[in-house]
């Protein structure tokens, strides 16, 4: 069976290595007792669909042995009950890593074995030996960094021992490993460096570590640093229960990372557990190819002694899926980092205006304020921003321009809204010039038809942008873009002369879906009360250009029928722009985000009333948009956008930074792949 039989629902069609951390219960000296634990967890984890199974450090014969490691009696029974556990897994279908004191070339070396369909593959011995404090290891122990060409008969069979080997998958090249033990994770050059530089998108590591207070936070840091800095996934599985707590204690700690965040973490002090984690390995190789600089350290990196080493791969059918998807990938779940982003991300726009200001030795601007998120958005950024610079607040002149489809309940808060911040505030009615345009251009609406088309809504959106440069221009000053990332990704703006345009746009980095926590954060911790009710009126309005007569329709015009759920469509643009994903794919995390509005994290203060599920059809019909109006009817427009600050890590669509394409190009590869691959309901 390959990925392209599986049904789309299955997590291995879309790349994903299951992997298993596990923690069977130590019997201390006793081989023959750890194999059953060893067996009985190695068929759990197959039963679980796991590719990749990790055992803890020296789990056949259990750490803490001190001077047993030397006796002859227990490497001999330890090396037949590995031959043993090579055999009785035959017909498992994950790959095992376990661990076993081994006699190599006269030496006793601490000896992570990798097992397959009853054969043994490889041999990867201890680097770095810990001598210090509780540790005592070269007291038993050989360095594998005296290793060069040794190999080792396991089962009659000459398997290759040493300290760089990799584990690659049959037609399935993504999915590669390296191993390390323990302390090679804790050393300034660690041999995983090495690995995932030659290769290695995932890097294992068979651990003791006895625990004491703090440890697992310096685990859980070192792993997170490694998976980041190395571009791999990193799972570690500790010794846990069953080792002598003659001095020391245990806790078996799991953990499993991937680009530097925690995809997993198993219960610690228990055994016989195992912790699972579906490890995206091609978005790890997506990761590398836009990141030059891997390809440069790999240069200086020296060969590798061994082969990669191969073993036959079969992807698992199963459709549970052992990962959180956040909804909102721009925005966090957890509180205090959604505090810390939103404070970055608003002190970001801040400095980069206060920047331009002085540059341009500008004292005054203008902006449009419509009541609506974008426009309330970047008044309360450019309000923070005159603050700083000592400037008054009264040089900001801010424009409400009302039009055919302005509803009341946003004049209102518009007009509020500059009150309550006190900037100079005008109301400027573009119903007349709008219609003596549409006179001048023929259209029907000036024969009172109710033609309400893109040129009816652009003649405004136009006007709006004409006269905020002209107010510029009298007030001598520059306008203030209000335009977001979304838009920009969906080329849901007018051309030149609509919120497309600006002297510098504060929003250009920012989705719709993080603009709604900024404003609530802004309204909790930079504004006083009076303000801060205003900007939460602002939150529960429908997202419209109110563009449209509402008596045309009986509602307010909502943007959301249009272009599709902002919520769905940042995720798409995040995946697509952010790691290169296909289309299918993400569509499959976005189903598994959001299939289900009870279950997962939902971001701090998001309203009960607007949390909602989508269907597998619902998400490829709106794919479909976003693909179309991305690839094929939007680039133009952002080869021509303003200058504003970048907010997040590859997220910005500007010709000068991370998004670069032709305006030329068409969605017909992404839209084929989507239709192809993801079902109609």
């Amino acid at each position: 069976m390959t990925n392209s039989d599986l049904s789309f629902y299955s997590t291995a069609a879309h790349g994903f290595v299951r992997i298993a951390c596990v923690t069977p219960k130590v019997h201390i000296a006793n081989p023959q007792a750890n194999l059953k634990e060893h067996l009985a967890l190695a068929e759990q984890a197959d039963s679980a669909g796991a590719d990749l199974v990790v055992f803890p450090e020296l789990s056949l014969s259990g750490y803490s042995l001190d001077d047993l490691f030397l006796q002859q009696t227990l490497l001999e029974v330890v090396k037949t009950t590995l031959e043993t556990l090579i055999i009785a897994t035959a017909n498992l279908r994950p790959v095992m890593v376990a661990g076993a004191p081994l006699l190599i070339n006269g030496a006793v070396y601490n000896c992570a074995v990798v097992i397959h369909r009853g054969r043994a593959l490889g041999v990867v011995p201890k680097t770095y030996l810990p001598n210090y404090r509780e540790y005592y290891e070269r007291r038993y122990f050989a360095s594998g960094a005296d290793l060069e060409q040794a190999s080792l008969s396991l089962n009659d069979v000459g398997v290759s021992v040493g300290n760089d080997l990799l584990f690659h998958a049959h037609g399935f090249d993504a999915f590669t490993f390296g191993v390390e033990i323990c302390e090679d994770l804790w050393v300034p050059q660690t041999p995983s460096t090495r690995l995932a530089l030659k290769g290695a998108t995932v890097i294992v590591n068979l651990s003791a570590s006895p625990v004491v207070i703090g440890k697992s936070r310096a685990r859980k840091r070192l792993c997170a640093a490694a998976s980041e800095r190395l571009f791999c996934a990193y799972a570690y599985s500790a010794a846990g229960p069953g080792e002598s707590t003659t001095d020391l204690a245990w806790d078996g700690q799991s953990l499993i990372y991937e680009l530097g965040e925690l995809i997993a973490e198993g219960d610690r002090f228990t055994s016989d557990s195992m912790t699972l984690a579906d490890i995206d390995v091609e978005r790890i190789v997506q990761e590398r190819l836009r990141t030059g600089t891997f390809h440069d350290a790999r240069k200086a990196m020296p060969p590798l002694l061994h082969a990669s080493l191969p073993f036959d791969y079969e992807p698992h059918s199963l459709t549970d899926f052992h990962r959180p998807v956040d909804r909102f990938p721009y925005v966090p779940n957890d509180r205090e980092r959604l505090d810390e982003d939103c404070y970055e991300a608003f002190n970001i726009q801040v400095h980069g205006l206060m920047q331009r200001l002085e540059s341009t030795k500008t004292q005054k601007v203008v902006i449009g304020v419509s009541g609506g998120l974008d426009s309330t958005h970047a008044l309360i950024v450019t309000a923070k921003a005159f603050d700083r610079l000592g400037l008054p607040r009264e040089n900001i002149q801010g424009y409400t321009m009302p039009g055919f489809g302005t509803s009341t309940g946003s004049k209102s808060d518009a007009h509020k809204l500059m009150k309550a911040l006190g900037i100079t505030a005008h109301e400027l009615d573009i119903r007349p010039a709008a219609k003596r345009m549409l006179m001048d251009i023929g259209h029907p609406y000036s024969r009172g038809e109710a033609v309400y088309d893109v040129n009816f809504e652009n003649v405004q959106a136009g006007l709006r942008t004409d006269f905020l440069f002209r107010l510029a221009g009298e007030h001598k000053g520059f306008v203030i873009g209000t335009g977001d990332l979304s838009e920009l990704a969906l080329g849901w703006c007018t051309y030149g002369v609509g919120d497309h345009m600006s002297h510098y746009n504060v929003n250009c980095g920012a989705p719709k879906t993080l603009i709604q926590h900024l404003i609530r954060w802004a309204a909790k911790t930079e504004f006083d009360a009076k303000a801060a009710r205003i900007l939460r009126s602002v939150l529960e309005r429908e997202i419209s250009p109110e563009l449209v007569p509402i008596g045309a329709t009986g509602e307010v015009q909502k943007t959301e029928d249009k272009v599709g759920p902002y919520e769905l469509q940042d995720f798409t643009l995040y995946y697509l722009t952010r790691f290169g994903l296909k289309p299918s794919k993400i569509a499959f995390l976005q189903y598994q985000a959001w299939k289900d509005a009870n279950s997962g994290d939902w971001p701090p203060d998001f309203p009960e009333h607007k949390r909602r599920a989508y269907t597998i059809g619902e998400i490829k019909k709106w794919a479909e948009v976003f693909l179309f109006r991305f690839f094929t009817i939007s680039q133009f427009k952002r080869s021509a956008v303003p200058n504003g600050p970048k907010l997040i890590s590859g997220g910005a669509l500007s010709p000068r930074g991370d998004w670069r394409a032709p305006s030329d190009a068409t969605a017909t590869l992404w839209l084929e792949e989507l239709r192809s691959r993801v079902p109609d309901s």
